[in-house]
């Protein structure tokens, strides 16, 4: 498959929120947007929930009204803004968020997408972790929004590091970026020299690029929200280049290990992003990925 363009610069924001405070976390949305744009940015990354702050929403304290008027559809104000920025400085905008439907009523975690042509739409998280699934409904659609690079794909969090198959599909799809807004802690555990939930992080982070043949740009909160103290570690990895038959990935940019809030920006070569596993075996005529085996399994 051809595309227009094999070089994408892509920026990923440690992202310190202020918890509850959507104008100042828009504002800087904002802000964080534009000097990407001026650094080369052709798309950023923010991480989930980023606008109003992840525990907002997880905490049983505060009343569902007060979620529910904080919340937006994806015409909203917020977006709206989003939109403008992306318009005139001419880059791709993702952002974690809380959407309202304006039908329903019904709370979604989204990933919202403008773009240097307008709103292109959202990803509504298909796989709400554990308590988040006490505010928001589930998503059930795939998202991948055309682009000169080709379809690039959108997962958030939970998403990611235990559904394979959803980066698994964007790939044979044709994906070969997928961006990841999440909200991973620092730690899981109480043990203070622990660092479980950064290596996990780290693992299928690498595991998906590597299996996939496809490059992960990742953006995670950093630092204290409401309650939570969230690990950072935004980055962008992907397949690497070297002599031999090894199969490894590398990082781009950003730092698993790095809290501080901040933007991380690389150029990329996405024609690096072979996909092997979707192409056709020289041997046999067809792909080693066999969907159509694995629906029998169900």
């Amino acid at each position: 498959m051809k595309y227009e363009s094999d070089i994408i610069t892509v920026a990923v924001v440690n992202f310190k929120l202020k918890a509850g405070k959507k104008e100042q976390n828009v504002s800087r949305i904002l802000d964080f947007s534009r000097s990407a744009a001026k650094r080369g940015a052709d798309m950023i990354v923010f991480p989930e929930m980023c606008t109003v702050g992840y525990d907002f929403f997880v905490d049983e304290s505060i009343p569902r009204k007060e979620k529910e008027d904080i919340s937006e559809p994806i015409d909203g104000p917020t977006c709206k803004r989003i939109v403008e920025v992306a318009k005139q400085n001419e880059i791709y905008i993702v952002v974690g968020m809380a959407e309202k439907d304006k039908d329903t009523g019904e709370l979604y975690n989204i990933a919202f997408v403008a773009g240097p042509e307008g709103a292109i739409g959202a990803y509504r998280k298909i796989h709400p972790w554990d308590f988040e699934n006490s505010w928001c409904k589930k998503g059930d659609t795939p998202f991948m929004f055309d682009t000169k690079w080709g379809p690039i794909s959108v997962g958030i969090c939970y998403d990611t590091y235990h559904f394979p198959e959803l980066m698994r599909h964007y790939a044979n799809q044709g994906s070969r970026l997928y961006l990841n807004p999440t909200a991973i802690l620092e730690d899981y555990t109480t043990t203070s020299n622990s660092k479980g939930s950064k290596n996990y992080y780290a693992l299928t982070l690498e595991y998906g690029a590597l299996t996939n043949g496809i490059f992960v740009a990742s953006a995670n909160l950093a630092g204290r929200d409401n309650f939570s103290y969230f690990g950072g570690g935004s980055c962008i990895i992907g397949p690497k280049i070297q002599n031999g038959a090894e199969i490894e990935v590398a990082y781009y940019a950003g730092d698993v290990d790095n809290v501080q809030a901040g933007m991380f920006l690389e150029t990329l070569d996405l024609s690096l992003a072979t996909r092997g596993i979707f192409k056709d075996n020289k041997y046999v005529g067809a792909p080693d990925y066999r969907p159509e085996v694995y629906k029998k399994f169900l």
